[in-house]
């Protein structure tokens, strides 16, 4: 008779339960979060579960890799999917939370999570930690110019990198002897000149990283497709084997609409906006280049432009997005590259 275990995490100590084949508590317990301490638990008690579950989180990925590192079967389960099989319970606890998910691994009725390589883990850090410090300088950027309008000064916009230098220089020149705004300046313009070189170092060091990928390099084959979209396509897949059809990526990335039917009542919604979601506006602003300001004519430019003009940018661009996500994935499967086609003809 089989064994399956249940892990409910929390910062500080695992709630644990095992339950047999037959759906009877075998053992309950509560662990230190720490995996060394659940394998040597486990040894010690004299427990062998065929299965370990818990659910997606904070910690799960830090414990999935070091838990598998230690010989034992864990599986990574969708919190979201299984908050619904446990909230049938009348009292929330994490005793009663690590039973149920006992009980899901043994009966099986649960939707596995992947769990990210280190590789993918890592880029996916540099990534985040570009787009925030990006976020992070807009806002800087967005009080600067709005508090000094109050005094008559108008900043003027930022479209450029090499426009943010003269930014500082104009609000200096700006301050003359004004207390208010010499010690606006004062304050936050290191900032922002920080922010700027940080956000110039992660450039740097991401294009580096595109150009010594053979994969970004291929992937950037595509017209729209820059190294922010190569790399976090290539960090939000991890493997391409994933996927068994090309056309699922759509949908794993949120960008498929929703559909809800029950009897009478069938329809389709808006996006479903599931997945990574820095990944969704990366393609979007791909699509985007790719109608608007690519020159170069190949078939999927012609498709995307005659679509925008039945259905209107937005949702062109969607779908354009969409069908350069299938694209992408079809050249990491296939080890080719976007093929240029000749111009049409009329």
């Amino acid at each position: 008779m089989g064994q399956y275990a249940g892990l409910d995490v929390s910062l500080k100590e695992f709630s644990v339960c095992v339950v047999d084949g037959e759906g009877a508590v075998a053992h309950r317990s509560t662990v230190v979060t720490d995996p060394e301490a659940i394998a040597q638990h486990f040894a010690e008690k004299g427990l062998a579960p065929d299965r370990i579950v818990h659910e997606s989180g904070q910690l799960s990925i830090w414990l999935h890799r070091q838990l598998e590192k230690l010989g034992l079967p864990v599986i990574c389960i969708d919190a979201r999917l299984a908050h619904k099989a446990l909230s049938a319970k009348l009292n929330k606890s994490d005793r009663a939370d690590a039973e149920g998910l006992a009980q899901l691994a043994r009966t099986g009725w649960y939707s596995e999570v992947h769990i990210r390589s280190e590789a993918s883990d890592q880029l996916h850090l540099l990534l985040n930690a570009r787009g925030r410090l990006v976020r992070l300088r807009k806002d800087l950027e967005a009080h600067v110019r709005g508090a000094p309008k109050a005094y008559g000064i108008r900043m003027g916009s930022i479209a450029q990198s090499r426009q943010r230098a003269e930014f500082r220089e104009r609000l200096a020149e700006a301050a003359g002897d004004d207390p208010f705004i010499g010690g606006l300046a004062d304050t936050f313009m290191p900032l922002h000149e920080t922010l700027c070189a940080a956000t110039t170092d992660l450039d740097a060091e991401l294009k580096t990283i595109s150009q010594e990928s053979p994969l970004a390099r291929r992937l950037m084959t595509v017209p729209g497709v820059g190294k922010m979209v190569a790399l976090g396509f290539i960090a939000t897949v991890d493997r391409a084997e994933r996927f068994s059809r090309c056309a699922d990526i759509g949908a794993f990335l949120g960008l498929t609409p929703r559909r809800y039917q029950s009897g009478e009542t069938d329809w389709s919604g808006r996006l479903s906006k599931c997945g990574n979601a820095p990944m969704r506006p990366l393609l979007f602003e791909a699509a985007s280049c790719l109608i608007r300001q690519v020159k170069r004519f190949s078939a999927l430019k012609s498709w995307a432009v005659r679509l925008a003009g039945r259905k209107g940018f937005k949702k062109a661009a969607v779908a354009t997005a969409r069908k350069i996500a299938v694209i992408l994935l079809t050249i990491w499967k296939d080890g080719t590259e976007f093929e240029w086609k000749k111009e049409a003809t009329t």
